[in-house]
Order: structure tokens, then C-alpha cells, then sequence
């Protein structure tokens, strides 16, 4: 399959971590690339994190199953940078960063300032959240 090698070549080649399913459509018509994407996921090459978000893959030390290549925590913020939102951590972790609070916020949670972003991002049980701080 042509369209699956290509963009195999074109995953390796790049050096982010994540990539976003339209920065690929000039490798194929839309069926084409659906194709080749499905096979890579199989494949491992690469992991989905959410509709039309890919990140790059590689084998789980524990299980041998494909993980993304970096922790959902450091690829969340690139996605959301890459379709033009500014992230900023949550409350919670700046006020722990200040030292105003011991506490940590159990799980990913990204603020997005005034946007309010419906995208859902994930990788296996693990979701992103957003708060929204108007500040």
C-alpha cells in the first residue's frame, strides 16, 4: 500500500510527537488515509489520542501493547498548541508550584483561559480535562 508507506515515512521524519490528521491529506484522498492510518495504529507506529490526533507510538515496557511515545500530561499541551489554543497549567498545580497548597491535582487537567474547548483527549482510561479562568 502506497499511501501507507508514505505516511510511515512521514512520521518518522518529523520530530513532534503528535500530529494532527489534516497535516497528512496531501498524501491521499481521505479513504486512502483512513486506510493507512488504521494500519499504523495496528501496527504500533502510532497511538490515537483523540479524533483525527495521532501521537507516535512504541511498545509498552510492562504489557508489549503500543503507548504514545511521551506521557498524555506532555502531548496534551502540544495537541491543544497545534490547533491554536494557549494552554496554561490548572489552578491546582500553579497554586501547588507557589506553594499555597500541598495538593495536586489528581489526573490531567490543562486551563484554556477563556476558550472553551469540547475536544476530547485521552489515552486509554486516561482523559484530559479543562477549567476556564477568565483572569
Amino acid at each position: 500500500m502506497v499511501t501507507e508507506e508514505r505516511l510511515k515515512r512521514a512520521v518518522a521524519l518529523r520530530k513532534d510527537d503528535v500530529f494532527l490528521r489534516s497535516e497528512f491529506a496531501h498524501l491521499g484522498s481521505p479513504a486512502q488515509l483512513s486506510r493507512a492510518f488504521k494500519q499504523l495504529i495496528i501496527d504500533g507506529v502510532l497511538v490515537r489520542l483523540g479524533l483525527g490526533v495521532f501521537a507516535k507510538g512504541k511498545p509498552s515496557a510492562l504489557t508489549g501493547k503500543p503507548i504514545p511515545v511521551q506521557p498524555l500530561e506532555v502531548l496534551a499541551p502540544l495537541v491543544l498548541q497545534k490547533l491554536g489554543v494557549k494552554v496554561r497549567p490548572s489552578q491546582a498545580v500553579r497554586d501547588y508550584n507557589s506553594g499555597a497548597s500541598q495538593q495536586l491535582a489528581a489526573g490531567i487537567v490543562l486551563d484554556t483561559g477563556r476558550r472553551r474547548i469540547t475536544r476530547k483527549l485521552g489515552f486509554g482510561k486516561q482523559t484530559v480535562a479543562y477549567e476556564n479562568h477568565h483572569a
